[in-house]
């Protein structure tokens, strides 16, 4: 297997259309030779793919009762290339029918965001090393059963579409040839309870436990003292009232039901705002935050509360990532005509977790979080803006939001 390099600072960056994604690329022909960053790229010859495609097109009992399996099935060649979709993933992809996807590999076939940025296709990139439907499938190749989970974000209809999954693979060997038979299952629903629960059951209940905590006190407390004990009762308070309304919000972005504001706004006094409120933050305990001497000044028509999620994700982030004493440092300057707002931390972000940064279920902090990071790219395009990050050991993890100036 052919490769390439990176050289310094990876920067992962969303952009293009309304959610970010450039346009399709075509996959390479049959045979060609082409670098790749994970998996071979090489393709079954056009008559060898014919061949197997007929092994599993004839209307026999066994195809018959595939297709009569509501749940989605394929069936890959050694180039990981479909000879057999069944009926449920027929249906899911929208194909005029089942010749439509043979010789696509999974991602193309379901436009994975990273399956068409290079004329390998799927599998090629860097990203596609954490892939958990592409690392099972070689496992099937490779004559193992295994399963895995595997989050997907796809281009359908000029929108993203986050999914997670639980891919299945199995081998198979027909007439001196392995194949493997691949089942995929949709857990999305699964993944967002699990989010949901540890947001509901164990950060508000903390809070709300908290307001329990300090109501009891002002029965017993000093009344000189109690003003104290108001303001920490309404900090919790609120705190719980933004988890819910990050959590709506997003529900909402998702469901493309959500609603932007624009109103004109001044960069310094938004991010000297969000510093104040991100300072009492307990993220923000034993670190600094600091607003940038140099933070530019600008006018700029946007949502306030949309932008103000988005920057408090990163601000948040940074925090959460840095060690006691060290400093997250916000700031904006203008970029070709946009603004572009900044985090900076001391932190450097690991390789295989850049690589799923913006994943929806995907998080550093363990199991039942990652909206954060997900949530700010799903924003910014109701923004018309982009997210990006670079993170390298010596200078640290820096995320970028850049915005038009006025929001058409």
């Amino acid at each position: 297997m052919s490769s390439i390099g990176l050289t310094g600072p990876a920067e992962l960056k969303y952009k293009g259309n309304m959610f970010g994604i450039d346009a399709a690329q075509p996959v390479a022909a049959p045979g060609k030779k082409l670098p790749t960053l994970f998996a071979p790229a090489e393709r079954a010859a056009a008559a060898d793919l014919r061949r197997q495609v007929a092994y599993f097109s004839a209307e026999t009992l066994t195809r018959h009762l595939l297709d009569a399996v509501p749940g989605i099935l394929a069936i890959l060649n050694a180039h990981r290339q479909i000879v057999y979709a069944n009926q449920a993933l027929q249906s899911l992809l929208g194909g005029d029918g089942r010749e439509a996807f043979s010789g696509l590999r999974p991602g193309e076939a379901l436009d994975c965001i990273h399956a068409h940025r290079t004329e390998g296709g799927c599998g090629i990139t860097e990203n596609c090393s954490t892939c958990g439907a592409i690392l099972s499938i070689l496992a099937g190749l490779a004559g193992k059963k295994d399963v895995r989970e595997c989050r997907i974000t796809r281009h359908v209809q000029g929108r993203m579409v986050a999914m997670d999954l639980e891919v299945q693979s199995v081998p198979l060997d027909y007439r001196g040839e392995r194949f493997t038979l691949v089942a995929v299952s949709d857990i999305s629903h699964e993944k967002r309870r699990v989010v949901l629960e540890s947001l509901f059951f164990h950060d508000i209940l903390n809070v709300a436990g908290s307001i329990k905590g300090f109501a009891e006190l002002l029965r017993d407390y000093d009344p000189a003292g109690k003003e104290e004990i108001f303001a920490l009762i309404h900090a919790a308070a609120e705190r719980v009232i933004d988890e819910i309304q990050a959590q709506r919000m997003v529900a909402a972005a998702e469901n493309r039901e959500l609603q932007v504001h624009p109103e004109t706004l001044r960069s310094r006094e938004l991010l000297r705002q969000l510093v104040e409120i991100y300072r009492r933050h307990e993220a923000a305990e034993n670190r600094q935050l600091s607003l940038d001497p140099a933070v530019a000044e600008f006018s700029l028509v946007s949502d306030r509360t949309l932008l103000g999620r988005v920057l408090g994700n990163m601000i948040k982030n940074a925090l959460e990532a840095s060690r006691p004493g060290e400093t997250v440092t916000v700031g904006c300057r203008l970029v070709d005509g946009r603004i572009e707002f900044s985090v900076h931390n001391p932190a450097f972000i690991p390789r295989p977790a850049q690589l799923q940064i913006f994943q929806r279920s995907f998080s550093t902090k363990g199991c039942g979080r990652g909206l954060g990071t997900y949530s700010m790219r799903l924003l910014s395009g109701y923004l018309q803006g982009e997210v990006s990050f670079t993170s390298c050991e010596r200078e640290g993890t820096i995320f970028r939001a850049s915005y038009p100036l006025t929001l058409r």
